[in-house]
Order: structure tokens, then sequence, then C-alpha cells
């Protein structure tokens, strides 16, 4: 599974083990006491990516080890000791659970993301998708506003857009990733209609079919995006102060940088199929610029 939305910032917190991420969590601007849960909750998800996805064991393995890992943040959630497979992760998870009531549904709604990252490797149709993204991402972003105390309907609508947008971004980016591991993210009814066929995407073709499949792609993305981009208006204005300031240029962040994602995707004439862009240094900067004056 790809990563999941956070922020671009540097993280100062590290994860389990070492991947790309465009958006590490548990940002400088976050308030220090939200620091440790975020970190839990990263730990927690990351370990079980790594779960479903490092590696080499079979799939029934993975779903095995998945298993318990959910019977674990159970009896985490009661206040009981688990397997002990995972000592680090649910140690630091346990207490943050009963600190801050962190909604276990939400943590179960990811596990049950890498669970069908494990099996399901193409989607038919983009409903398929987005529900994956409810998910894979949406319960990041809403675990986030938990933190804060912001939850209302709107916000938590706004949010789950930035999310799903967020980890559609990341497919996008990393179609010349998914594609030669078996994983088509691209769904079928979308790929079909703009006359593509299965071989021309196993073979990363590039020609103007799968450029304007790539294009749209990304146009759906930014649109999904800005559909969430007054979450950090509404989260400065219920949280106020130099908190709610914070808050809010954290999230103008986020979005600023999968914003810059798709920008280079532009830029690139949508040939992901070939390459996978990244952001550099300059690119933390712009986004850091356009966050301020958003």
């Amino acid at each position: 599974m790809t990563s999941g939305p956070a922020s671009p910032l540097t993280a100062s917190v590290q994860p389990p083990s070492s991947h790309y991420e465009n958006f590490p969590v548990a940002s400088l601007l976050c308030p220090p006491r939200l620091r440790p849960p975020i970190a839990a909750i990263y730990w927690f998800a990351r370990t079980a990516d790594d779960i479903a996805d490092e590696g080499d064991a079979p799939p029934a393995s993975r779903l095995q080890d998945l298993a318990l890992y959910r019977d674990d943040l159970t009896a985490a959630a009661d206040g009981r000791s688990g397997s002990g497979r995972w000592p680090a992760v649910f140690s630091a998870l346990q207490p943050m659970l009963d600190e801050f009531q962190l909604p276990i549904p939400l943590l179960t709604d990811l596990l049950s993301a890498f669970e069908q990252d494990v099996v399901k490797q193409r989607y038919a149709t983009e409903a398929e998708l987005l529900d994956y993204c409810r998910r894979s991402a949406n319960p990041v972003g809403r675990l986030l506003l938990h933190l804060y105390g912001v939850n209302d309907a709107v916000s938590l609508a706004q949010s789950d857009h930035i999310c799903s947008a967020l980890q559609l971004i990341n497919f996008w980016q990393d179609l010349s990733v998914d594609i030669p591991r078996g994983r088509i993210y691209v769904p079928h009814e979308l790929w079909a209609g703009y006359g593509v066929d299965l071989s021309q995407l196993l073979d990363r073709e590039i020609n103007p079919s799968t450029t304007n499949l790539i294009a749209a792609c990304a146009r759906s993305a930014r649109a999904m995006m800005l559909k969430g981009s007054e979450l950090p208006a509404t989260v400065a204005r219920q949280l106020g102060g130099f908190t709610g300031w914070r808050a809010a240029f954290e999230l103008r962040c986020v979005i600023q940088g999968g914003l810059r994602v798709l920008g280079k995707i532009e830029a690139m004439n949508y040939q992901t199929l070939a390459r996978r862009p990244k952001l550099n240094i300059w690119d933390g900067a712009v986004i850091l610029w356009k966050a301020l004056w958003s």
C-alpha cells in the first residue's frame, strides 16, 4: 500500500522503517502535546503497511499476521496484553488510546485497507477505489482532527476530500513503481473509457491515450483536493489563537504539498507510467511559501 496522507514538513519522529514519504507525519508544527499520539498512530499504520507489503511472505501469512495485529489492537484498547509480536508499536499506542480516547473503528478501518491490499491489486470502478481511500487514507485525517477536538460534519467531510485526494495523488505518482509489482490502481472503467488496454498499462506505454488517462486522473484528484481546501480556515476558526493558526498552516502545507506533486506530474506531461516525480528541497520551500500566503 502506498503512503497515506500527512504533512510535508520534516518529521519529528522516524517511522519504523525507511520509506520515501511526501508527507511524513508528526511535523514540528504540531503542538508538543499531540506529537506522541500522532507518532503512535503513524507507527501503528506504518507497521501494518509493512506487514501487508514488505518482504516475500505469501498472502496467507500476511493475512494471518494482520489478523494477529488486529487482535493486539483490541487487546490494547481493552487494557490487556497482546501477542508481544510488536511491543514497540503497542506500548506506544496503548496509553495514547486511553489518554486521547482514539476512535478504534478508525484504526480498524486502516487495517481493513491493509488486508485488502494483500488480496486485491486491481479495481473495476472508481467507487471501489474511493471506498479503499475511505479506509486507507480518510481515517488518518479524522484521527488528527479528533486530536484537535474538531469533529463537526463539515470539517470531517473536508478532511475526507483532502485525504482521499492525497491517496489518489500518491497512486498517480507511483504508477511506474506499482504496475511492475502487479498493482493497477487506475480503475478498469476509467482506462477502458480512454481506449487504453491492459497490455499498454502493463508495458507502461506512453501514447496519447495513456497520457490523456493520467491527465484525467490528475485533474480529478486536484478537484477533490480543492473541495477540502476550506478546512484550514474552518479549523482556525474553531480552535482560535496560535493553536488554530498552527493547525491551519499545517493543513495548508498538506494541501499545497499534494498540489505541488500534481504540478510536477503535469510538468512531465503526465508520463508517470515511465518515471516517478519526487519533491525536493526547493519544492518544500515553495510549499511553505504558498501555504503561508494561501
